[in-house]
This record gives C-alpha cells, sequence and structure tokens, in this order.
C-alpha cells in the first residue's frame, strides 16, 4: 500500500482523550482507498493493516465505513477528533468528516458503547475472582476502568447530543476511577449501572437507523477517484 492511498489518518486512543501518560503508547487510526482495479479480480484487496512500531490500524474504506455504520466506537472517533490531532487529511478524507453525522444511529450507539463497557467489566469481575492483582495486572485493570468510564461518558454525550466529545474535560475523575476498581473491581458495576438508567431515561436526536446514502455517495466518489487516478496516462 502506498502512502498515498491513505485518505484520513490521526491520533486516537489514550493520548486524544487525555488519558495519556508518561510512556503511553501513541495510538494512529486511518483509512485508506484501495486500487478500485483491485476489486475486480479474484480476490478483494486487503481490508486493514496493523502495526505495532507505531501503534497505527488503516482501514480500507469500505471496512472502516462498514464499521463506522455498525456504531463501532474505535472506528467511528476518527472522523471527530481536534483538528490537531489529524496526521493526514485530504479532500476526500474532508468529506467523509463531513458526513460523519449520516453514520449515527440512536440504537447502535446505545448498543456499541454499552457493550464494549460490559465486555470492560467482565474482564474486571473476572479478575476480581482471580484475587489479589500482581503490579502489572492492577495496571491493566486501572485502564481497563479508565476506558469503561470512558465508553460510557463519550457514549452517553453521543447518544444526547449527536456529538462525540474526544477530549475529557476531567480526565482526572477517569484516573481516580480507575485506581478506585483497581482497588475494588466490583466498584466498576454501579457506574456501568448508573449509565445504563442513563441511557434508558434520555431521549436522543439520533435516528433510528444510519443515513446511508450519504456514506454510499462518498465511497462511490472514492471507487470513481482512484479508478480514475489509475487510468491517467
Amino acid at each position: 500500500m502506498s502512502p498515498h492511498t491513505v485518505l484520513l489518518s490521526g491520533i486516537v486512543g489514550s493520548t486524544a482523550y487525555g488519558l495519556a501518560h508518561e510512556g503511553s503508547d501513541i495510538d494512529r487510526l486511518g483509512v485508506f482507498a484501495a486500487p478500485t482495479e483491485d476489486f475486480h479480480g479474484l480476490h478483494a484487496p486487503r481490508a486493514s493493516y496493523v502495526t505495532t512500531a507505531p501503534d497505527r490500524t488503516l482501514h480500507e474504506a469500505a471496512k472502516w465505513c462498514r464499521l463506522a455504520l455498525g456504531g463501532n466506537p474505535t472506528a467511528g472517533e476518527l472522523v471527530w477528533l481536534p483538528d490537531e490531532l489529524y496526521e493526514v487529511r485530504t479532500p476526500l478524507g474532508d468529506e467523509l468528516i463531513a458526513v460523519r453525522s449520516s453514520l449515527l444511529s440512536a440504537k447502535r450507539v446505545r448498543d456499541a458503547y454499552l457493550g464494549y463497557a460490559t465486555q470492560q467489566a467482565r474482564r474486571l469481575t473476572d479478575r476480581a475472582v482471580a484475587g489479589p492483582l500482581p503490579a502489572d495486572a492492577r495496571a491493566r485493570t486501572a485502564k481497563h476502568a479508565r476506558h469503561l468510564m470512558r465508553l460510557c461518558h463519550q457514549g452517553l454525550g453521543l447518544y444526547t447530543t449527536g456529538r462525540l466529545e474526544i477530549r475529557l474535560e476531567d480526565p482526572d475523575a477517569f484516573r481516580a476511577f480507575g485506581e478506585r476498581v483497581a482497588d475494588d473491581p466490583a466498584q466498576a458495576h454501579p457506574l456501568l449501572a448508573a449509565y445504563e438508567r442513563a441511557f434508558d431515561e434520555a431521549r436522543s436526536p439520533l435516528p433510528d437507523r444510519p443515513d446511508e446514502a450519504p456514506v454510499e455517495a462518498w465511497l462511490r466518489r472514492v471507487r470513481a477517484h482512484h479508478y480514475a487516478a489509475q487510468a491517467a496516462p
């Protein structure tokens, strides 16, 4: 994959949220376009590239759209980053940002964010059953607890406002929660239950289903652009 096919890329994860600490990895996420001609052969082009040095994930445009339309929190945050966190922005990348609201739907936002948070809570419970935590496991527990709270907080904000706020206003509150859960993993469950009630009681401006038409139109422009680019002498 040549670098010029990357449409949009930026810094995500703990650095974006304001939860990074000294020694934290810098995570990057991006969308790329495979050559359109490659879709006409026997084998589909590769859908994702993942590296660990540096920590970078790139999804092909169609795969990223499917993930985002499904409510995937990690994929979706790419189009809500503060401007300073983007490292690659192309005209097609800006067009993708412009249709970001079309990707959203109330049920998928709720199911995805609470679903991921519930998975985190289960991991924390499993660790508690295993007994006292060694230092490295305690640090992982605190990290997972921070991200459980973040998923709940950001998900409810997106559900109630239709906008995803990436940068946390009070990251220290999330760090403090992580430490409390590291001391007692059972502390995670009251927070999760409170957010479940908040989702139940909230009214969302989001539609029942995402609006796929603008996303489909964007993807077709990507395919047309990268076919024309190949055909040019």
